[in-house]
């Protein structure tokens, strides 16, 4: 990374401490116009472990694919506490084996069959949802103690390679669905759409509404609601790496859909445009244009590793600001910070942006030393991080204080108009 680029993070970083999001926001873009890596040692790249995908070219057709050579499917060790340089390979690098003493990251190539357990009486099915923009399969979680009252409903993205079946090994979130009483829906991404099961998360066409893959995303959430009991004011939306950038393009594209939403290790709406513009977010961060300009807040809890060589940990940063954005014309947002450390072992700096009522709209969770995996998750599913901070039990927390701080905020300034 060059040497002003990283004096302009440290700079963003300080700025939105202060709670001076856009100040910061613009910093992170004057920042990105493509500095060359003049202060990064030569073999810097060297011995890194990765599991990269080919871009798309006339041998492989229009989707990124994997690699010919065979992945290991043994975990890796790498020290925790130790800040390591970036391994900005060129290819869509969504996913890292990168874990350590304190963490262990499991990966698996595609197609391995992990499967979350299914108490008796609860469901976990396989159904499908077709519109002009094609059709995507998904896995349905509906616990064994449903309540006869309406439940929250939370749509989980997958990373590259993965399946609904491993992300929700590797989440647990359909155990905290069995206990809290939600409804889980995973999408499944398809290989006629991207060969290594990626969210096209960088193209043009995906990032609008009623187009692309929001457009099946949103019709199999709302497929959902007609024919369960769903809470519309409770409707969210999270993903990891790719499912985590599509995540916030779900926020900037349905606000009157989901009501919140949780990126772990992605980028923010607009960051890429196109297959260069995705190599360039990835390695140093993009430059995330407005998605909308409605002035709707979507509450948005970010969590992101300080150690991830796959997706910059500024995109964990642009992802905040881009939803600050949004709050800055509606409320004026406080700012606290704290930090902690993990059962596991692992640091963490949290930030809450918080509104005059104390509702938190926004939270940055950055992990230190923690590398591109879903913090906290079980080892029965690929890219997770087990000794770190409980994303996915924090995201649930959070979705649930927003939705009531959200009601508030509506009983104020008036309902959004639903779906």
């Amino acid at each position: 990374m060059a040497r002003q680029f990283k004096i302009d993070v440290l700079e963003a970083t300080r700025l939105t401490r202060q709670g001076r999001l856009e100040e910061a926001m613009s910093v992170l873009r004057d920042g990105l116009t493509g500095a060359p890596d003049t202060d990064r040692p030569a073999d810097a790249d060297a011995g890194s472990q990765t599991v990269d995908l080919v871009p798309p070219s006339p041998e492989t057709g229009g989707a990124w694919t994997a690699p010919a050579a065979k992945k290991t499917a043994a975990p890796v060790d790498v020290d925790h506490g130790t800040a390591r340089p970036a391994s900005w390979l060129d290819g869509m690098l969504d996913l890292v084996l990168d874990a350590g003493p304190s963490a262990r990251v499991k990966a698996r190539g595609p197609g391995v069959g992990t499967q979350a357990p299914v108490p008796e009486g609860a469901r976990f099915e396989e159904r499908s949802f077709s519109n002009a923009a094609g059709r995507r399969s998904y896995k349905l979680y509906v616990p064994s103690n449903l309540p006869g009252e309406a439940v929250p409903l939370v749509v989980m993205l997958h990373g590259c390679t993965q399946s609904p079946d491993d992300f929700a090994a590797g989440t647990r979130m359909n155990e905290l669905a069995e206990e809290h009483g939600f409804i889980v829906a995973y999408p499944a991404q398809s290989p006629d759409a991207n060969a290594s099961g990626c969210w096209n998360w960088f193209n043009a066409s995906d990032q609008k509404r009623d187009r692309g893959e929001p457009s099946l995303i949103a019709g199999i959430t709302r497929q959902i609601m007609d024919e369960f009991p769903v809470d519309p004011d409770r409707v969210f939306a999270a993903g990891l790496s790719a499912g985590g950038a599509t995540a916030a393009i779900m926020g900037a594209t349905y606000p009157d859909l989901f009501r919140a939403i949780g990126v772990h290790s992605g980028l923010a709406c607009g960051a890429a445009r196109d297959m260069p513009s995705a190599f360039a977010a990835m390695r140093q961060g993009g430059s995330p244009a407005p998605c909308r300009s409605d002035g709707t807040v979507v509450p948005t809890i970010v969590f992101h590793g300080d150690g991830d060589r796959t997706v910059h940990p500024v995109n964990g940063m642009q992802v905040v600001a881009q939803a600050a954005a949004q709050a800055q014309g509606e409320m004026k947002l406080g700012t606290a910070v704290t930090s902690g450390q993990s059962p596991g072992g692992v640091a963490y700096t949290r930030e809450v942006h918080s509104d005059a009522a104390g509702h938190a709209v926004l939270e940055n969770w950055v992990l230190h030393g923690a590398g591109h995996a879903w913090s906290g998750g079980s080892p029965a599913g690929s890219f997770t991080d087990p000794k770190g901070p409980d994303a996915s039990r924090e995201m649930l927390r959070f979705f649930v204080e927003s939705s009531h701080g959200r009601a508030e905020r509506g009983r104020a300034g008036g309902q959004m108009p639903r779906r």
